[in-house]
């Protein structure tokens, strides 16, 4: 025998990959369509897309963990399926209501959820940024968020956007509901010290841009992401699905996939 063959047999033999067994509901759509292309590309991963006429019940029951990326009311669906099948559901789609929102919180006490207005991995630390710099300005700056988006987006605001008036209300110790204005119009009267103004900006195919005013007196501080590419926000989901599959049932969010949140 051949030292090169005494050596080849002496090396460990490598393990197989472990294949995550991914479904993305909703793979039709804008962002469906590029996460299954992203996920596609990983050996680890072995990957379905489903769409509106696919029987969705049995794909659930052949998945480790699921990516929903369609409409508040299909969320909801699958939310419950995956609830049966103790599925770990990652949520993309935006838009959803109290309601539904309350439901996802049910949900969660039978499979882990993770709900993501956006995967996006810079978004998901702006969001940390902007609550930190909420809490540590205090009401002398005031608070002003403009999101741009493509022309085909039917929610406004956006769930981003929505999500860091949210962060920022709760470091001030503000109400979304009551705090938050979305646009002015007429003769509004001066600019209250305890509001937060949400403008939502439509047009081309402008894939996501958010930005935090901060305006105090005689400086401004300025947050600002812009997506150049949506295989950010796959790289972000398919990150998210990798993470939540070892959870336990619960709410989580991209904090936690992170590191920034209190149960990572």
């Amino acid at each position: 025998m051949t030292p090169v063959e005494r050596a080849s047999l002496a090396r460990p033999k490598e393990s197989p990959a472990v294949e995550l067994r991914l479904l993305v509901h909703g793979a039709g759509g804008r962002l469906g369509k590029v996460i299954l292309e992203v996920a596609q590309s990983q050996a680890d991963l072995a990957v379905k897309g489903a769409t509106r006429p696919d029987p969705i019940e049995k794909l659930i029951m052949s998945a480790d963990v699921v990516i929903d990326v369609t409409t508040p009311a299909a969320t909801i669906a699958v939310a419950r399926l995956c609830s049966e099948n103790r599925t770990p559901l990652v949520v993309g789609t935006t838009g959803h209501t109290q309601e539904q929102f309350e439901a996802l919180r049910l949900v969660s006490q039978s499979c882990p959820v993770l709900i993501a207005p956006n995967f996006s991995l810079g978004v998901n630390l702006l969001f940390w940024m902007a609550e930190t710099a909420a809490a540590k300005l205090g009401k002398d700056f005031d608070l002003e968020i403009v999101e741009l988006h493509h022309r085909l987006k039917k929610d406004a605001p956006s769930g981003t956007a929505k999500r860091l008036a949210e962060l920022i209300a709760a470091a001030r110790q503000l109400s979304y509901e009551k705090n938050t204005r979305h646009g002015r119009e007429g003769m509004v009267g001066e600019r209250p010290s305890d509001e937060i103004g949400v403008h939502a900006v439509r047009g081309g195919d402008i894939i996501g841009e958010h930005t935090v005013l901060f305006a105090g007196l005689g400086e401004r501080l300025e947050l600002t992401h812009k997506a150049s590419s949506r295989d950010t926000f796959a790289r972000g989901a398919i990150q998210a699905a990798r993470w939540i599959v070892a959870r336990d049932p619960g709410m989580y969010d991209m904090q936690d996939v992170l590191g920034l949140g209190a149960r990572s």
